[in-house]
């Protein structure tokens, strides 16, 4: 009697856990379907708005539509729509990353200063024509935002290393830091020029708009390079989120993994936001949403998480160009007023002092 009910205990895990995996992956192609979507959809829309049939045709038949749709659809729209897929899912895996690193649900690109100290060395540049890496002057813009959000994950880094230090002051070192970079980019605006405040200003806000080809070779790239490694650490990332006491135990080593995943975030996140500029929040929404709707595994999770952020930028991209016809709105201003609601339900649910 004992091995029956052992078997059949067996079989209704086996169960449970097929059905599980069943219902993740489903999700997942959920997520997927609703991008497609709305990707057709950010190509559609613009001052010549086509519909979705019409799209669809251009895509798959492009030597079947008038020249003037083709270098609409194909030359100026695809490259800003596949900028923000990229884009969306590499913020939301550096916010994912981070936070299982950190373990804390408040971690992200924006929250932890990256951003911001992509944005003062972007300002630097358009402000004053500093050039932090004075071998790229034609890159002059994101190279320089680029090493200062690297400078910038560094510096975060080397804190918590010191002893005693938790997630909760990383996070307040974060917050710190946003403080002290916006701080630096008002002094740089006061003494800039106004048509350089006017730029400044605009690239702060982040915008699409500006994507290339190039620039888009390069995002995805570091997409590429960046998900098997993080796949490859994905049962380790998991442990930590069980603390680092419970991790080692398992046989991981949460320094080691934290500064590499740290690393690997860090390019997602710079490389981002030197190109788009300050898109805050798609990297706290986008791995909340991805953990409520597959958990914390990193086999769904990773995947969630890369799915769930390109479709908010992608949504948020589409909302930018219905909110006033005839004018986009900066995607940063869209993602802000999505984000904002989001962050203040994070610390308002928080219960007993602990995450």
């Amino acid at each position: 009697m004992t091995d029956i009910g052992s078997a059949t205990g067996s079989n209704t895990g086996r169960d449970f856990y097929r059905a599980l995996v069943l219902r993740r992956q489903l999700i997942l192609l959920g997520l997927g379907l609703a991008l497609l979507l709305a990707f057709c959809a950010d190509l559609a829309l613009g001052p010549a708005s086509y519909s979705l049939s019409e799209v669809t045709r251009t895509l798959v038949m492009p030597g079947a539509v008038d020249e003037r749709m083709k270098v609409i659809v194909w030359d100026i729209r695809m490259p800003v729509a596949l900028m923000a897929l990229v884009v969306g899912a590499s913020l939301s895996i550096a916010g994912t990353q981070m936070q299982s690193i950190l373990n804390n649900p408040l971690a992200s690109p924006f929250t932890l200063g990256i951003s911001a100290g992509a944005g003062f060395g972007a300002a630097l540049a358009l402000a004053f024509g500093v050039a932090l890496f004075p071998f790229a002057v034609d890159y002059i813009i994101p190279v320089n935002a680029f090493l200062m959000a690297m400078l910038t994950a560094l510096a975060i880094y080397a804190l918590s290393l010191r002893r005693g230090v938790t997630s909760e002051t990383i996070i307040l070192l974060g917050i710190a830091l946003v403080f002290i970079f916006n701080a630096l980019m008002s002094l740089i605006q006061f003494f800039a020029s106004q048509q350089a405040v006017a730029a400044v200003v605009f690239w702060t806000m982040g915008s699409l708009t500006k994507a290339t080809w190039p620039k888009l070779a390069i995002a995805s790239a570091a997409l590429a390079l960046s998900l098997p490694l993080l796949a490859h650490r994905g049962w380790a990332l998991t442990a930590m989120r069980l603390g680092d006491a419970k991790a080692e135990s398992m046989g991981v080593r949460p320094g080691r993994v934290r500064l590499e995943v740290l690393m690997i975030v860090s390019l997602l996140a710079a490389v981002s936001v030197s190109f788009v500029g300050t898109i805050g929040f798609v990297g706290l929404v986008g791995p909340h949403i991805a953990r409520m709707l597959v958990g914390e595994d990193q086999r769904f999770l990773l995947p969630g998480a890369a799915l769930s952020g390109a479709l908010i930028l992608s949504v948020g991209s589409v909302l930018s160009k219905m909110a006033i016809p005839g004018t986009v709105i900066p995607i940063g201003i869209v993602t802000a007023i999505v984000g904002i609601p989001f962050f203040l339900y994070l610390i308002l649910s928080r219960r007993g002092g602990a995450w």
